[in-house]
């Protein structure tokens, strides 16, 4: 695949049909704790299909930290359910997603964070792996946890290259 794709913002209605950002933007739906404390309510749709084996489960991930232009040879998904990412530092990080085309990745699109927002990935979404651009690369990670399978990976025939937009 000879393809450089540019980053672009990570917003709400660019990332929508990936699945939603995780950020407290805009005036906040409640107040609360005695009004010292805004709430952005219900800001994800967690997704753990109709299996009833599986169960909604809170992770830590530490990933090393990669460096732009980036060259991304894997993507992969999860079809059991959808798979939030919350950065547990400040730093931006990369978010690399496709469409389903017949089974296998579409083009390629790749959001930068701006430090301050997390992603929720809709189930069956194809993305690239955790991509943090700086150290701590460390993650609370809320997806499905089951005894059934629940990732694909897709070896792309070449890399294609990240770059900042």
């Amino acid at each position: 695949m000879d393809l450089t794709i540019k980053t672009r913002p990570l917003t709400a209605q660019g990332f929508a049909r990936f699945g939603q950002v995780l950020a407290a933007e805009g005036h906040p739906d409640k107040i609360i704790n005695a009004g010292l404390c805004g709430r952005w309510h219900d800001v994800a749709s967690l997704d753990f299909g109709a299996d009833t084996h599986g169960r909604c489960g809170i992770s830590v991930f530490l990933a090393e930290p990669r460096d732009l232009p980036y060259d991304c040879a894997l993507l992969e998904r999860h079809p059991e359910g959808s798979q939030a990412f919350i950065p547990m530092h400040a730093n931006p990080f990369l978010v690399i997603v496709a469409p389903d085309e017949h089974g296998i990745p579409g083009v390629p699109q790749a959001f930068l964070t701006n430090g301050a927002q997390g992603v929720n990935l809709a189930r069956g979404i194809w993305h690239g792996v955790l991509t943090p651009l700086a150290a701590p690369g460390l993650f609370a990670v809320i997806d499905r946890i089951g005894p059934t399978p629940n990732l694909q990976e897709y070896a792309l025939p070449g890399p294609f290259r990240v770059v900042a937009g």
